[in-house]
């Protein structure tokens, strides 16, 4: 269970390449060479992917280049090669860049090479034309600094080419001056026959991890197939740590210093949770956080304290006092947690306040005091303007201890999370509402639940342009990075001091070492401090302008900018401008935004390192469901009720009439339509036997029945490859596939059930399933003495093409003006609509909203017989 935990929960300390060359129009193609080389000298990671392609076709066509790299990553190089001719993609301001930006624009290209990719990763691609029987090379080069989490260091290979190739390899080479204590290489690329392709050598300070496969090897692995390699390769080490005052490497008038001491007594914490209940945590995200503070609580040591706050419009203490983490309170803390449910709007500002107040009420010398807030939308009563929450909190903490932040979703203001948890000597952490949420959260605390050092100040005599020195904790198994330059290089010696407090009592670290000792770094990496610095300066200075204003702000913009352009970092204030060669097209590879979902933020380049915090990610399918902002309707809803955006995929209401004064009862479809103050609905006449969802590829379905006179489905059937089957009724649920059978009833406690790739989760009113890698809400209702089922999709990868009544996604409309019946024009065709008032039983408290009733025809565009089903 903690090996499958582990894979899944891979933090930004991880070292990501996801590599993958596709042609998916044309197969005459052929890669011939793909080499991905990655070194890590003193834990700085620079890796080159090298791919050459050749086009066997007797005339020109266009070669697609694709890699994923990891968000925590600067791109610094790439370049084509084409015919013996060069063309290297440049770094520029972003203003400077922005003429050809708009250019390609104009043309309709792809403006941006480098986008999004789910939690971890940020796609880079690019294509050029090649002429008949020619060949080309791609290079991309990109850096990063691995972060250290719970004691180890892991560099994940994802390689994903479109065939298999000739002449693949994959070279790691690892070099640590303190030596490498442990070193593991695991994965999908690791096992049956694709494990001989594998060879580790290990020295004292160095590691070697090779991956030769041959093309029969690359068609023959756990996810590979006739497109060759699809799968990760995990490289998991660490460092030898004999000196506890740290590790110091100095190299061509620069210095890192990694701070890490294990031999250290743990200091108990006081931790106080603040959970939001309010209505937006419906579902999904209330239940995987009861499932969080369950594990969370039974990690306590004993000689901690914690306190536990609930809130939406109101405050709830499950104690008033920090209560020691013993057996029995925990049991009953557990038994607090189990009952807590969505309602409400959301007061953040006298909820942290609440908990601040609590701690500074309970002071213990010689502990370590912790917040963390959990929140997935805006401050909605009580104080709402959030530079003054963040005033009364900054005030009320006065620097005694940090709050962390964790934004649940993409609907929740992360800006404002992250100013606050900055201010206060935090970091801010992005929870993805994923299958894996629950996981996440642990994994947060998991990060926070060692505390050995408080107070930690850093002094380097003679140093100079020094990144971060000041850190109000230091958690086991993470690490202080801090890097800088040497003033004088005459100096023989170089001196480091650690002052800290441990346990109520202060420590000092004090070393030194040789200016001129740089035996131990390769004659090829000698620039690498160099990099190493700048790649940390920019990524601090980038966080600090978060906090700043004025000229202030604008002067450590232009230092980022500066050391972004010396470095040829593509950071958020540079973009590279790539020219084709043929053409002269422009393509232009910016920086991706956090969540990527439109405007300015200041999260577009928040990290959330903060040094010693590796922050969290995971390697789940990203749910790309996109959302619609209530703030948009013309009539949204009290925030009491809901307060976060909907999916635009169709789920259904029930209506009973269609206008004008038909009497038809039926189930009624909602779909939201990003770009339109108001979403769509269809009508579908009950009884039917509807096929709801399908996704062919996995052998995905669900369908369900209704019955007349009656709302929603009174039963629905979804069924996974050939043997997995599962049956909802308004009574019962059953489940078989072909070994376990399983029946579970309505309103008992929360049960869990997970095979081979399902996971069943079973709360008082509501259903969470996951197939593979789709995922479905089942609801169950009850209205006028009446029980029944709603359905909605809330999870599915990115290239799965969904089928069924609630699988529309691609529609939109404009409303047309002139005429006295409104009109929207869709496709092309005008269509008659009313405005009607609507349930949505999606949500359990159901609330109402405004929609355009269109006919079913006009959206699916077939009839309602294309999704009538036989039998379930």
């Amino acid at each position: 269970m903690m090996d499958r935990a582990a894979l899944r929960l891979i933090l930004l300390g991880v070292f990501l390449i996801s590599a993958s060359l596709g042609v998916k129009k044309k197969q005459n193609v052929d890669i011939y060479s793909f080499y991905i080389n990655s070194t890590v000298t003193s834990r700085y990671a620079t890796t080159v992917i090298t791919s050459r392609v050749a086009n066997t076709l007797n005339e020109s066509q266009e070669i697609q280049f694709e890699v994923k790299i990891p968000k925590n990553a600067f791109i610094s190089k790439f370049r084509m090669t084409i015919e013996g001719k060069t063309y290297d993609g440049v770094v520029k301001e972003k203003e400077e860049a922005q003429q050809q930006y708009n250019q390609a624009v104009s043309r309709g290209q792809s403006a941006g090479l480098v986008k999004s990719v789910g939690r971890t990763l940020e796609d880079f691609k690019t294509s050029v034309t090649v002429a008949a029987f020619s060949k080309v090379t791609f290079e991309l080069t990109y850096e990063e600094l691995l972060k250290r989490r719970l004691g180890k260091y892991e560099l994940l290979i994802n390689a994903q080419p479109m065939q298999p190739v000739a002449d693949f390899k994959m070279d790691v080479h690892i070099q640590e001056k303190p030596g490498i204590s442990f070193l593991e290489v695991k994965g999908d690329l690791s096992t049956g026959d694709l494990a001989n392709a594998i060879k580790t050598t290990r020295a004292d300070k160095d590691a070697w991890v090779t991956f030769y496969p041959t093309r029969d090897q690359q068609t023959k692995c756990k996810s590979c197939g006739e497109n060759g390699l699809n799968g990760d390769m995990l490289v998991t080490y660490d460092v030898n740590r004999q000196n506890p005052n740290g590790e110091i490497m100095v190299s061509k008038g620069y210095f890192v210093h990694y701070f890490a001491p294990s031999n250290v007594p743990r200091i108990s914490k006081n931790v106080v949770f603040i959970i939001d209940q309010s209505g937006s945590m419906s579902g999904q995200k209330i239940k995987q956080t009861r499932l969080a503070l369950l594990r969370i609580l039974s990690d306590l040591d004993e000689d901690d304290h914690f306190g536990l706050i609930t809130f939406d419009s109101e405050v709830n203490l499950w104690k008033r006092e920090l209560l020691k983490a013993t057996e029995e309170n925990l049991k009953n803390a557990k038994s607090f947690v189990k009952e807590i449910r969505d309602r409400g709007a959301t007061d953040i500002n006298a909820a942290v306040l609440a908990g601040v107040d609590m701690i500074k009420r309970h002071p213990r010398e010689g502990t370590a005091s912790i917040l963390i807030l959990l929140t997935d939308g805006d401050p909605t009563t009580g104080e709402t303007n959030i530079e003054k929450i963040m005033a009364n909190v900054k005030e009320a903490i006065g620097t005694k201890f940090p709050l962390y932040c964790l934004g649940f979703g993409y609907d929740v203001n992360f800006d404002f999370l992250i100013k606050m948890s900055l201010e206060n000597s935090g970091v801010a952490r992005r929870i993805y509402e994923d299958s894996d949420a629950d996981l996440q959260l642990q994994g947060f605390y998991e990060e926070v639940a060692v505390p050995l050092l408080t107070d930690i100040q850093l002094k380097y005599p003679g140093g100079s342009n020094l990144t971060k020195t000041s850190f109000s904790l230091y958690f086991n198994g993470s690490e202080i990075v801090v890097s800088g330059q040497i003033t004088d290089n005459s100096v023989e010696s170089f001196t480091t001091e650690v002052i800290a407090v441990s346990k109520g009592s202060n420590v000092t670290y004090q070393d030194n070492t040789m200016t001129k000792d740089t035996s131990d770094v390769p004659p090829e990496n000698e620039d690498f401090m160099q990099r190493l610095w700048a790649h940390l300066t920019v990524k601090q200075l980038l966080d600090r302008q978060v906090l700043l204003k004025g000229q202030e702000k604008e002067d450590e913009k232009k230092e980022s900018l500066k050391l972004s352009l010396k470095y040829q970092f593509v950071t958020p204030l540079t973009s590279m401008v790539v020219t084709k060669p043929q053409e002269g097209d422009v393509e232009v590879a910016n920086k991706p935004k956090e969540g990527e979902r439109g405007g300015e933020s200041t999260a577009d380049y928040y990290d959330s390192d903060l040094s010693h915090y590796p922050v969290q990610h995971s390697l789940q399918a990203a749910k790309i469901i996109a959302v619609d902002d209530f703030d948009l309707y013309d009539h949204p809803l009290p925030t009491y009720m809901y307060d976060h955006p909907l999916p635009t995929y169709a789920f259904p209401t029930m209506h009973t009439t269609t206008p004008p004064a038909v009497q038809v009862h039926s189930n009624r479809f909602l779909l939201p339509v990003v770009g339109q103050s108001k979403p769509l609905c269809f009508d579908v006449p009950v009884p039917h036997k509807l096929r709801l969802l399908q996704d062919s590829a996995s052998e995905f379905s669900m369908n369900g029945e209704s019955l007349s006179e009656q709302n929603g489905f009174h039963q629905i059937a979804i069924h996974y490859k050939t043997n997995h089957h599962l049956i909802i009724s308004t009574k019962s649920i059953s489940y078989h596939n072909g070994q376990d059978n399983v029946e579970i009833l309505w309103g008992q406690e929360l049960t869990q059930h997970n095979t081979d790739g399902v996971s069943l989760v079973v709360l008082e009113n509501e259903m969470n399933v996951t197939m593979g890698n789709i995922g479905v809400v089942i609801i169950s209702h009850k209205k006028d003495g009446v029980m029944f089922l709603w359905p909605a999709i809330w999870e599915y990868p990115k290239d799965v093409n969904l089928t069924g009544v609630l699988g529309k996604s691609d529609i939109s409309y404009v409303k047309t003006n002139g005429s006295q019946t409104p009109t929207l024009k869709m496709k092309d065709k005008e269509v008659k609509t009313y405005l009607e008032t609507v349930s949505d039983y999606r949500l359990h408290s159901t609330p109402t909203r405004e929609c355009w009733l269109v006919p079913f025809q006009a959206v699916m565009e077939a009839e309602i017989s294309d999704f009538t089903v036989t039998q379930l």
